[in-house]
């Protein structure tokens, strides 16, 4: 577990911005794949992925600006920073959804057959990102000593906030053992890539992909979230930030998820008459 990638003199490439790329480039191969059915071409998947990751790094990075506005009104620059991490996803994902709607009406194309199409590719770029994370030593885990518990090195973010908590000195080598949180979400978002595509090409109807995907991660990042060692976004009550936004995104995701079955249910009986 190192952030850098590669190190030439002071020119760095961090294993988070590496990460990154290659879940963006995951993601295009997958609507490559899926496009064939469908008559979406190579260019109009690359337009598409424009448009995600454009609107979803600078939703998910103005996120986590937020969360911690008085840092970085400190030090301005670091907000472009990106290559280090500090990305919050719930902000990429409201980011990429509004992008997307501006992108479908421009196309003419219905926007829940948009979001579908997109979202399979969600959690299999989201699994690459959260191995970006673990590399990096961000969304690192709570402290756990079992038998998947990890070490992250010295001065790592694990590392320092082992320090600052005084359960660790200077002179230690690696941090205490935490949960593998980053890990456990790569299992579970590629578990999410498997089931969302299985459905995706049954064809169940406009929006119940995208709707099921929410019902789906919500839950799993509600749970995830206990796992979590690195400073969260309290509210004043026993949950998180983004626990509190994954029990809105479940019940919005579970109406949507049954509105659009139940509109599908027509389409789907007048198709087999």
């Amino acid at each position: 577990m190192h952030p850098v990638c590669i190190q030439i003199g002071d020119f760095k490439i961090h294993w988070f911005g590496v990460m990154m790329a290659l879940g963006f480039l995951a993601g295009l191969l997958n609507w490559t794949w899926l496009g064939r059915r469908e008559n979406r071409g190579f260019n109009a998947c690359s337009d598409l992925l424009l448009w995600i990751m454009i609107s979803g790094i600078l939703g998910a990075r103005a996120a986590y600006v937020l969360s911690d506005l008085p840092s970085f009104l400190a030090a301005p620059l670091t907000v472009f920073r990106i290559d280090q991490g500090g990305l919050i996803y719930y902000g990429g994902f409201v980011g990429a959804a509004v992008a997307l709607v501006i992108y479908a009406r421009r196309h003419g194309e219905n926007v829940w057959s948009v979001f579908d199409f997109v979202i399979t590719a969600v959690p299999l770029a989201h699994a690459l990102g959260r191995i970006g994370c673990f590399l990096n030593g961000c969304c690192y885990g709570a402290l756990y000593d079992g038998a998947l518990a990890v070490r992250f090195p010295e001065g790592s973010l694990p590392w320092w906030h082992h320090v600052r908590e005084q359960l660790i000195t200077r002179y230690d080598a690696s941090s205490l053992p935490v949960h593998p949180a980053q890990l456990y979400a790569v299992a579970a978002n590629l578990v999410i890539y498997a089931v969302l595509v299985l459905v995706y090409r049954r064809r169940p109807g406009a929006g119940v992909t995208a709707a099921l995907y929410v019902v789906l991660y919500a839950p799993t990042r509600f749970v995830l979230e206990f796992l979590r060692g690195d400073q969260r976004i309290a509210l004043g009550v026993p949950l998180d930030a983004a626990q509190i936004m994954s029990l809105v995104s479940f019940l919005i995701g579970a109406v949507l998820l049954a509105l659009r079955l139940r509109a599908a249910g027509p389409r789907a009986a007048a198709a087999e008459s």
